[in-house]
């Protein structure tokens, strides 16, 4: 008689993130006819830099706006970087304990990061040029976490992504906040070369030595 050798088999639940990537839908459809008008500007962004020079008032910093958009920005994020440790072997995709460790990390960097050039920027009486330059920051980062949205849904639900896909997507991705921070940068050039020395101070402190740290963290984890 054959011997039979039953083993359990273990599905990995997918559910929690079906909900998280519906409801960042949900806020992206309530944006859209909440700030219908905005919106329709907003979507435009890739072609056209009309919402920018019409919402570049400091005030719209902290609007519902885009308060809700940097909400689906950090679920986005978060699933790009959980779906890439995944492909690399590092972590597993449909760990919600992960994501939200990941998400409650980026949330913690983005928000301390910002309080601390609010500070830096009041000691160095540099607020306007900062206020500003991060408002185009976060305009042009929640843009490119909506786009990055349905990107994610695809590849959490394909179990074999080609490696030159991946690849691909994350050249992408860095290159695109690259140039979104250099076109900030010209933007803006009148106001920081006014101030070039402090530019120069909030650049390597602000914008250069958090990404390296966080960078060294990751790599010796």
């Amino acid at each position: 008689m054959a011997d039979f050798t039953f083993h359990p088999r273990i599905l990995e639940t997918r559910d929690w993130a079906t909900i998280i990537f519906v409801v960042a839908l949900l806020l992206v459809a309530v944006t859209r006819s909440v700030f219908e008008n905005r919106f329709a500007e907003y979507i435009k962004l890739v072609a056209s830099d009309k919402y920018v020079k019409v919402y570049r008032d400091s005030s719209h910093l902290m609007s519902g706006f885009n308060v809700i958009m940097f909400l689906v920005q950090l679920v986005s994020l978060a699933f790009f970087v959980q779906l890439m440790l995944s492909y690399f072997g590092h972590a597993s995709k449909t760990d919600w304990i992960l994501f939200i460790q990941i998400i409650s990390f980026l949330a913690v960097f983005i928000l301390s990061k910002f309080l601390i050039e609010k500070i830096i920027a009041t000691a160095f009486n540099i607020e306007e040029f900062t206020e500003q330059f991060n408002l185009q920051k976060v305009t042009y980062r929640t843009y490119i976490g909506l786009l990055l949205l349905p990107i994610d849904v695809i590849l959490f639900y394909n179990d074999q992504p080609s490696k030159s896909l991946v690849f691909a997507l994350i050249a992408i991705v860095l290159a695109t906040n690259l140039l979104t921070y250099l076109v900030s940068l010209k933007n803006y050039q009148n106001l920081f070369l006014g101030k070039l020395f402090y530019f120069i101070l909030y650049l390597c402190a602000l914008e250069i030595a958090p990404y390296y740290f966080m960078y060294y963290w990751f790599t010796k984890s």
